[in-house]
């Protein structure tokens, strides 16, 4: 096909959502006029909507589309979050937390932690969170932007946001919309394909109106229409290792510690629960394994456990953790819970959404739609996913919790290669191994590692001295102090957070 004649004319996009309206948003801004995209939605479906955590790199698709932080945090009703503290993980009256960002400043070549590791065997009971600058401040309740000065502790932490996910879907749209995006709404009927070339030609509504177009982006959720109900793609199933499949959810009034700058996850004996602080309300949900609890034995300890009032009636959600076996199948790319289900433990949900639009417009095909285009696409999605699978069994394998069934299975689990080796390596002497398209870097697979005491049983051959221990003590205390000082001369989260999105309504 000739390249001059072969453009991208028409993108249907097929349900709305967060992923719908980040798809419609980003592609909007991206191509402009050049071709006609149009979303197709029902207001009769409801939408998941429990990805309301999020990881730094967000701040990028918001910069990208030139949406300002504070309109952004007005509209969604949104605060800030500089990490994530997991409770009763490794065991039951044990807290830790992940943050965003590095452990500290680098001393010399050696590796923080293990200037942290040294000092602890000589005695120092300095706790590795108390190295994180966003953990100072996290715990105190405080919060400001990270400065750019490098020789300064505040330049260490990074932050994502807590954010209404219904919300920002809305705010999309209307940015969306207003760069020339065509909303429909329908419910799909059915799905055409073509004779000759197994494409999808055409989506059917169940009012009998056609929608045609050269390229489908399926953001249907769990369904996937198009992937799975059209092109019958497959599923790989991650039951396995990630066990939880099934979740219960409500919103509840602000309560307990407030509109704290990070989520919570705590462990529970069949899962897990989650707490997101918004400006108007708390997001609260059970992840949990239905082999070891009822769907009414989770709401009531999700309801038994609010911070506050409910807000609404909980709601169940089903799922299997896992990928499509390809994300991208002929004419048709999944984005969001249409290509695959991570439980939302990090906070995976919308970066997965981002990460396959990147991709998308990194590899936005010609009508020809080039295999070499599709195969690379689909290759570096799947290690993505993968890489951050790896990353979630973490928190399941390393416990030693033995109270409950589920988590004496996953402690007894086995896992994937790729993830016993970097175990291994941090076991044997505090090595952080990193693969291609890791997500998370080094510092998330310290958190975990020592977050869940799997202490390292040796240290850096560099610090074996009595001399180099005592410099890492000294450096450790040091570190801490000046944290702990830069936290307190914060503002609080609740304050900044007013204070910007006031200044610029």
């Amino acid at each position: 096909m000739d390249d001059t004649n072969a453009a991208i004319r028409s993108v249907l996009i097929v349900g709305g959502g967060t992923a719908g309206w980040m798809t419609a948003a980003a592609l909007s801004h991206a191509l402009g006029e050049r071709c006609q995209i149009t979303l197709v939605e029902s207001d009769e479906i409801g939408t998941v909507g429990v990805g309301e955590a999020t990881i730094p790199p967000i701040r990028l698709f918001n910069d990208t589309l030139g949406i300002a932080e504070a309109d952004f945090l007005r509209e969604t009703k949104g605060s800030f979050k500089l990490g994530i503290e997991f409770v009763d993980w490794a065991k039951l009256g044990h807290r830790y937390f992940h943050p965003f960002g590095t452990f500290g400043k680098p001393f010399d070549l050696v590796a923080v932690h293990q200037h942290w590791l040294a000092a602890r065997a000589a005695g120092s009971t300095i706790p590795l969170d108390d190295l994180s600058m966003a953990w100072a401040a996290a715990s105190r309740g405080r919060f400001a932007a990270p400065m750019t000065d490098p020789r300064s502790v505040a330049s260490t932490f990074d932050y994502a946001y807590h954010f209404d996910a219904g919300l920002y879907a809305a705010f999309l749209r209307r940015y969306a919309e207003a760069r020339g995006v065509s909303r429909v709404e329908g419910r799909v009927g059915d799905v055409a394909l073509h004779g000759e070339t197994g494409h999808v030609a055409h989506v059917g509504l169940r009012d009998g109106r056609r929608i045609d177009a050269d390229f489908f982006v399926d953001c249907s959720g769990f369904r996937g229409l198009l992937i799975e109900g059209a092109l019958a793609t497959g599923y790989e199933d991650w039951a396995h290792w990630l066990p939880c499949d099934r979740a219960v959810a409500v919103p509840c009034a602000t309560g307990g510690d407030g509109m704290t700058p990070y989520t919570r996850s705590t462990a529970r004996a069949a899962g897990w629960q989650w707490r997101i602080p918004l400006q108007h309300r708390t997001g609260n949900g059970y992840v949990y394994c239905s082999r070891h609890i009822s769907d009414d034995e989770a709401t009531a300890t999700l309801m038994a456990n609010l911070d506050g009032e409910a807000l609404s009636e909980p709601r169940l959600l089903r799922f299997t953790t896992g990928r499509r076996r390809t994300f991208w199948n002929r004419n048709v790319i999944a984005i969001g819970l249409a290509s695959g289900f991570m439980e939302p433990l990090e906070s995976t949900s919308i970066h997965l959404i981002q990460t396959g639009i990147a991709k998308l417009l990194a590899y936005f095909p010609t009508r020809d739609f080039s295999p070499l285009l599709i195969d690379e696409y689909n290759r570096v999605a799947i290690t993505e996913y993968e890489r951050i699978r790896d990353f979630l069994i973490l928190h399941y394998k390393l416990t030693s919790r033995d109270d409950a069934p589920l988590w004496r299975d996953c402690a007894a689990m086995t896992i994937p290669d790729t993830l016993a080796l970097k175990i291994a390596h941090f076991r044997q002497g505090g090595r952080l191994i990193a693969r291609d398209m890791d997500l998370f870097g080094p510092a998330s697979w310290l958190a975990v590692h020592i977050g869940q005491l799997n202490h390292p049983l040796g240290s850096d051959p560099l610090l074996d001295s009595s001399k180099a221990a005592a410099a890492s003590t000294t450096f450790i205390g040091r570190l801490s102090e000046a944290m702990a000082t830069m936290a307190r001369s914060m503002p609080t989260h609740e304050s900044y957070l007013q204070r910007l999105t006031r200044s610029m309504a």
